[in-house]
Order: structure tokens, then C-alpha cells, then sequence
């Protein structure tokens, strides 16, 4: 029988009444009282000197409060950056200013020059309008291999060039994996794109800025995913403000994806222009500026090698990537292509050399940085294709070569820094061969070659890294901030619980999953257990949520936290029942002392330790509340093995994703069925990357794609019915939940096995396409197949 509540049950978000009842609270549902109205004036070119911004008529037209330019903030930082990479040569990377406002220069469509504060948003908007820009266009750099060129024209002219860095992992390993490639029985080498990606929550990003005169205090009300970040990176490297004078709320968020980690420069212009003015000045992003505003993602061109020796055993890999950083380094954006990236170049796979080479430049585009996977579908998708192309050439089952090449003992020390502490490659596989149903595929393939189309199978395996861990080793790599996770837990006296957590939720059901764990624990009712995040005021200080942490990091904060409190109430329990602490048990909510049939209730040990007549008072402090810091050991590894089948109509083009199944081992699952909706909203994320999202710039650096009506996104139509399972994952080792992570799991394995059913279908109707770039349009398709 399934479980009814507790770890492995699924009772429904309870978030969701408020937000299909239409009673969340968003950003954008707060009004501050006497509130101003932010608009902010971007350019519209990619690469231009600034040489005058003329107000005069604009601060005369009715409504205007004041108009900000760069120059109000040169004497202060720029947006922090919160990674600094080292390169191959021991050199830090260059890490030019990202000033709040530009000064100098734009260097890409859609930066901000102006902020102009009025009555009302129309006001501000027509006042936009009214200011006059001189700016001196410049060439500017869109392609990266360009970009790099002797004599291109240079982002932030005083860095020379616009390399960032030119990363090397493992550094040692390169001579050894030359030679391995060079001696190989057989090398397969495909270069491939990581298309442009922009992200699109549903709710676009919104600021706040509120000042309090009286206590000197300011408050930012922001859709962040992290707001103690923010209020660390706004408050000590940007506006110079203690961070007890500071306040960050992120109230309900309407989806993030890896968008709303980030410090963006509109945070720290409402919060400066609220102290400055002394009244709250509220900014709204509208889609086109999310468009140009929110970071982008992914963006890579790279080229892969595969070795292999006679029995088609894996020896070496070795890639080279450009990884485009856009015009300035967002907050995480140097660790996505690196540390991210290279650390999982090893796969599923016993592959002992691997060598990753990885130059980050600077565009005349938006920045890019984290988005959902960030730097694991990166490495997947290459590995993932040129392993299934390896397969094509070798004449042998691309699932077969995988089986024969996986790590099979654990733990396993890569040759990539991380250690694999459990996984069971083979069992994902043997599931999946049976839930997708291989030995039927032949079956539907002539069903639908009856129709005229061309049907592919399409496989891939995969690993990530989540909850991005421990601080001590992140800090060695570059990492400007601590990685662990924090919990208060706080029990009323009358028993119910209030857990204050440094995680946060913008879609992910927190208010529901820890619950679960708590009432695990104690044997209440989830009912008594009440979550509370996203405000700096009332949270312990925490990292916040992205990477797969939450339940991974995020939860044994909690449980450690929860700990606590049960060995305190043990003791009160012992004391109300004059028994040995030590005899004390607590089970379906009530302490009992083993052996006998004395007990008392949760209620009645909660009440005590707040109405302490009856207390061992000479032992231990009245109340139950406690905060608990956890710092993991190691990163979390998730695995999957995913099959895609898709049909082709080889007049037109046009891919159909018929079936989609999936095998993952998320370890042990706390709620399946927001595990399931996970992995949906993951896997559709993926295929459309696959299929048809795409950032496109011309050659002058316009974003061509800056709209839905050129930015495709994937519908429901689009998707089939998916087939998901992750029962009976092995267990993370090293923490208390032996959880692993699912956020990421459906973005990061689904990409190359829609491409790879896309290239076998082409095969099966003698179309001879190797590879293919995402995203798999119609027309590429088409393309591909009159080529090939």
C-alpha cells in the first residue's frame, strides 16, 4: 500500500490552493505606499561609446521624480561577480567591471543607460523618450571564434582582447590523452553548437526599493532564488550598505530555471534610488526586456574526441570549447563551462584519461549564466552524441557500447576530480530497455515508415553533479561564497513547528516535501508543520535554491536541526516521566520509555518546555528552537538512462516526438509525485532546447530572437505523454536523507537523446547525417536530408 504521509508518500502541494485560488503573493502584488515607478532606458545598439546623455528635457515633463545615469554610480562597485576561475596558466580571469548603469560604453542590446523614477510607469516611460543619447557606434563582436581574432574589436577595451580565460582540466592529464588519441584503434570527433538559450519563467523579474528614515533601514522585495546572496553581493560590493541595515523579501516566485539567481543591476537601482529619493520606487520587467535583461544560457562550440582501443573500450576523451561569457560576467557565469562542466566530462564511464579545454570571451550580446543543468546538459549532450556516433561508425548497439564501458564499482574516483559514491548504471538500463519497450520499437518503426515517415530510436545515459558542495572545496575552485544550507526549527507550545529555511521555492514544492520529513521524524501530522523562506528578516543565512540542492542540502539542515529538538524534548520527556533519557523513545508522536507502557504526548513535552513548572531546569534551557548549518561532503549523482523515439516527415522536415521514457536513480525519494512533475517540466525543457528555442543575433549584435512571435517555446502539443520512473535508486551515501536531487535530471538528458532519434531516423530512411545542430528545426532537417 502506498504511504498516506511521511517520506514517500504524495499528498498534494499544498501552495497550490493559493496559487490556482489566485491568492499568491508575488512581487508584483506588493505596493509600497507613496511608491514611484521605475523605467529603465536600454540601448539599442551592441557596441557604442557614450558620448553625451542630455535629461534636461526629459526631468522637465510632468510626473518625473529624477533620472539616474552611470554616472551616479561610478564611485561605487559594479555587479559582483561571484566565481573567479584560474586558467592553465595559474592567471586569474579577467574580470572586467559590470557597472550598474553604463558608463564609457554599451556593450550589448538591452544595457541599461538610464533609470528614470516618476509617478507613474507611463510618465517614466514617455520621459524615456524625451532624453537625448549621443552614442558613437562600434563594430561589434558577436561571433566568438571572431571575437578572438588579432585586431577584432575588444568588449572592455582596457582587458586588450576578449579572452576571459583559457581553462585546462586536468592539466596533467593532456599530454597522456594526446598520445592516447594519437595510438587509438578508433577516434570518433563530432563539433557541435550548444544553442543560445533565454530563459522564460512565467513571472518576469520585478524590484521593490523601500527606504525607513527612522531605522535607516532598506528593504528590497525582489524575485530572487536566493535573497541572503543577494543581500550579501547588493549590500558589501555594490551600494555599501551592512547587511543588518538591509532587508531582501522574495516573496512567492513564479519560476526561475537558474534565471533569478543572479544580482541584477535593476535590485540595486530601485534600492539606491529608494534611499536617494526617500520614497519606495518599484520597477516591472516586461517580456522584451527579459528578452535582453535576464541572462542567457548555454552557448558553446565545441569539438569532441572519443579513443577507443580494438575491443571498443573508451581510453580517452578530450573536447575543446569556446563558452561565449556575453558582455560582462554574471554572478556564476565563469564556473558554468568549467567546474561544472569539466567535472563531468568522465560520464557514466570508466574512461581513464580526459582531457577539457575551455577559452570563456566576451561578446557584444546579453551575459550568460546558470540555466536549468548549468554545465551538466553541456557535457552530456557532447559525450551522449559523439558516443552514439562512435556506435554508428564502429557498427555495433549504442546501447551495448555504453553497457560496456560504465562504472560498475563504487565509490569511483573519476579522472575529474569527483568521486562517484553510488549508481547503478546497468539496472537504470534494464529498466528502461523493459519500460520503453525496445523489442516492440521494430514494430512501430513500419507503422509509421506505412505513413510515410521515418521512425528513430534515440538513447542516452547520464550523470550529474547536485548540491554543489562542500565550501572548502568550491573555495579552492574559485568560489566566492559558502555552499551549505541552513535550518531553523522552532516548536510552539502547543506543539505545532515553524521551519525556517535559508532554501527557497519558486516552483518546487517546499512547503509540501519538508514537511514530509519533519512529520517522518516526530509522527505528526504534516498539518503542524509550517515552512517559512524568502525573507532575509526571518531566515537563517542560506545559499538559497538552485543546482538540485534543496532536499540534498537544504534537508539535513532541517534534519539536523529537527535533531536537536527531539534530544531536548527526550529529555524533558524523561524528566516528566522519571525515567533514563537514555530509555526514552519517540514514535506516532509520543515519547514513551522502552519497555513499559508510560508515555506522554508531543503536545504535553512542547508545553512543558514553555510552561516549565514541572522542568529540570538545573539541566537544560526552557523552550524548543534550534539552527542547524549543513556543509555536505560531496556533491550528490543522480543518473538516468532516457530513450526518445521521435518520426520524421522526410517531405518537410518536421519532428514528432511519438514517445518518451525515462529511468532515473534520484536515490531516495521523498514525495514521487513532484519527483514525476520534476522530471516533466525538466524534460520539456530539454526538447524544447532540442527542437526549437534558439537566441539569434545578427551580425551587428540586434537580438533577432527577442520576442515569442521569433523565440519558440515548447507547447503542450509538443510533447508526448511522458513514461517516468525512479523507484528503487541506490542511496546517496553521505548525508542523512540519502537523497539526491531531480530538478535537473529531464534538461540534462533529454537534449541528446531527442538528437540522436532524430539521426537514427534519418538513417533508417538512408539519409547519411552524422550530426545535426540544435535546434533540430524543420528546415535543418530538411536540409540535412537532401545532403545527406
Amino acid at each position: 500500500m502506498p504511504k498516506d504521509s511521511g517520506i514517500g508518500a504524495s499528498p498534494k502541494r499544498r501552495e497550490d490552493i493559493r496559487f490556482l485560488t489566485g491568492v499568491g503573493n508575488y512581487t508584483d502584488d506588493i505596493n509600497r505606499p507613496g511608491q514611484a515607478y521605475m523605467h529603465v532606458l536600454r540601448s539599442d545598439m551592441a557596441h557604442a561609446r557614450i558620448k553625451n546623455i542630455d535629461t534636461a528635457a526629459a526631468m522637465a515633463m510632468p510626473g518625473v521624480i529624477h533620472i539616474f545615469t552611470g554616472d551616479d554610480f561610478e564611485a561605487i562597485g559594479g555587479i559582483p561577480c561571484g566565481w573567479q576561475v584560474t586558467d592553465r596558466f595559474g592567471e586569474v580571469m579577467k574580470e572586467p567591471k559590470h557597472p550598474v548603469l553604463a558608463h564609457g560604453k554599451v556593450r550589448h542590446v538591452g544595457d541599461p543607460i538610464c533609470a528614470i523614477v516618476a509617478e507613474t510607469l507611463a510618465e517614466a516611460r514617455d520621459a524615456a523618450e524625451a532624453i537625448e543619447l549621443d552614442l558613437e557606434e562600434l563594430p561589434a563582436v558577436i561571433n566568438m571564434a571572431d571575437a578572438l581574432e588579432s585586431g577584432s574589436a575588444t568588449v572592455h577595451d582596457e582587458l586588450g582582447d576578449n579572452l576571459c580565460y583559457d581553462w585546462g582540466f586536468v592539466e596533467e592529464n593532456k599530454e597522456a590523452v594526446d598520445e592516447a588519441i594519437k595510438n587509438a584503434a578508433h577516434v570518433t570527433t563530432v563539433e557541435l553548437i550548444n544553442n543560445r538559450l533565454v530563459p522564460n519563467p512565467m513571472e518576469a523579474r520585478v524590484a521593490i526599493g523601500e527606504y525607513d528614515r527612522a531605522g535607516d533601514m532598506s528593504t528590497l522585495y525582489t524575485t530572487s532564488q536566493n535573497p541572503h546572496v543577494i543581500r550579501l553581493l547588493m549590500g558589501a560590493f555594490v551600494l555599501g550598505i551592512p547587511e543588518h541595515k538591509l532587508r531582501v523579501v522574495a516573496p512567492d516566485v513564479g519560476g526561475g530555471f537558474g534565471s533569478k539567481i543572479y544580482h541584477y543591476a535593476e535590485e540595486a537601482l530601485c534600492t539606491f534610488a529608494a534611499k536617494t529619493l526617500k520614497r519606495p520606487v518599484k520597477w516591472v520587467s516586461t517580456r522584451t526586456e527579459a528578452f535582453m535583461s535576464d541572462a542567457h544560457a548555454r552557448d558553446h562550440v565545441t569539438k569532441i574526441e572519443l579513443a577507443l582501443d580494438a575491443d571498443n573500450n573508451f581510453t580517452a576523451v578530450r573536447t575543446n570549447t569556446l563558452a561565449n561569457m556575453g558582455a560582462y560576467l554574471s554572478t556564476f557565469a565563469p564556473s558554468i563551462p568549467t567546474w561544472l562542466h569539466g567535472t563531468l566530462m568522465a560520464g557514466n564511464y570508466k574512461t581513464p584519461l580526459v582531457y577539457v579545454n575551455v577559452r570563456a570571451v566576451f561578446t557584444n550580446t546579453v551575459p550568460v549564466d546558470a540555466y536549468r543543468g548549468a554545465g551538466r546538459p553541456e557535457a552530456t549532450y557532447q559525450l551522449e552524441r559523439v558516443i552514439d556516433k562512435a556506435a554508428r561508425e564502429l557498427g555495433v548497439d549504442p546501447f551495448e557500447l555504453r553497457r560496456q564501458n560504465f562504472v560498475t564499482e563504487f565509490p569511483y574516483q573519476t579522472p575529474v576530480a569527483v568521486e562517484y559514491d553510488s549508481g547503478d548504471f546497468h539496472r537504470l538500463v534494464d529498466k528502461l530497455e523493459k519500460s520503453a519497450d525496445f523489442g516492440g520499437f521494430a514494430a512501430r518503426r513500419a507503422e509509421s515508415e506505412k505513413k510515410g515517415l521515418l521512425r528513430g530510436l534515440g538513447v542516452n545515459c547520464f550523470i550529474e553533479a547536485c548540491g554543489i558542495a562542500p565550501s572548502n572545496l568550491v573555495g579552492q575552485l574559485g568560489a566566492r561564497a559558502g555552499l551549505y544550507e541552513s535550518a531553523t526549527v522552532r516548536v510552539n507550545a502547543t506543539g505545532g513547528i515553524v521551519v525556517m529555511t535559508g532554501s527557497h521555492s519558486h516552483g518546487q514544492g517546499h512547503e509540501t516535501v519538508f514537511p514530509q520529513v519533519i512529520s517522518e521524524m516526530i509522527g505528526i501530522d504534516e498539518s503542524m508543520v509550517e515552512i517559512v523562506h524568502g525573507d532575509t528578516a526571518n531566515t537563517p543565512m542560506g545559499m538559497g535554491t538552485y543546482g538540485s540542492r534543496s532536499i540534498a542540502v537544504g534537508g539535513p539542515a532541517m534534519v539536523r536541526a529537527t535533531e536537536k529538538i527531539i534530544n531536548k524534548a527526550k529529555k524533558i520527556a524523561a524528566h516528566l516521566m522519571e525515567a533514563s533519557e537514555a530509555d526514552i523513545e519517540l514514535k506516532d508522536g509520543a515519547f514513551s520509555v522502552a519497555g513499559t507502557d508510560k508515555s506522554v504526548a508531543w503536545g504535553d513535552v512542547t508545553l512543558a518546555a514553555y510552561v516549565p513548572h514541572n522542568y529540570p531546569l538545573e539541566d537544560i534551557e526552557p523552550g524548543l528552537e534550534e539552527t542547524a548549518f549543513y556543509d555536505p561532503a560531496n556533491f550528490t549523482y543522480p543518473a538516468g538512462a532516457y530513450a526518445c523515439e521521435v518520426e520524421v516527415d522526410p517531405d518537410t522536415g518536421k519532428v514528432t516526438i511519438a514517445k518518451f521514457t525515462t529511468a532515473d536513480d534520484f536515490g531516495n525519494v521523498v514525495n514521487p509525485m513532484i519527483v514525476e512533475g520534476q522530471v516533466h517540466g525538466g524534460l520539456t525543457q530539454g526538447i524544447g532546447q532540442a527542437l526549437m528555442e534558439n537566441a539569434a543575433y545578427d551580425e551587428n549584435g540586434q537580438l533577432l530572437s527577442a520576442s515569442y512571435m521569433d523565440y519558440a517555446m515548447p507547447r503542450a502539443a509538443d510533447v508526448p505523454n511522458f513514461t517516468v520512473d525512479h523507484t528503487n535508486g541506490t542511496p546517496c551515501t553521505h548525508n542523512p536523507l540519502g537523497v539526491k536531487g531531480c530538478g535537473e535530471a529531464g534538461a540534462i538528458g533529454s537534449t541528446p537523446t531527442v538528437v540522436n532519434a532524430v539521426l537514427d531516423a534519418m538513417y533508417s530512411g538512408g539519409h547519411k547525417v552524422d550530426h545535426i545542430d540544435m535546434p533540430v528545426s524543420p528546415s535543418r532537417v530538411w536540409a540535412a536530408m537532401q545532403k545527406g
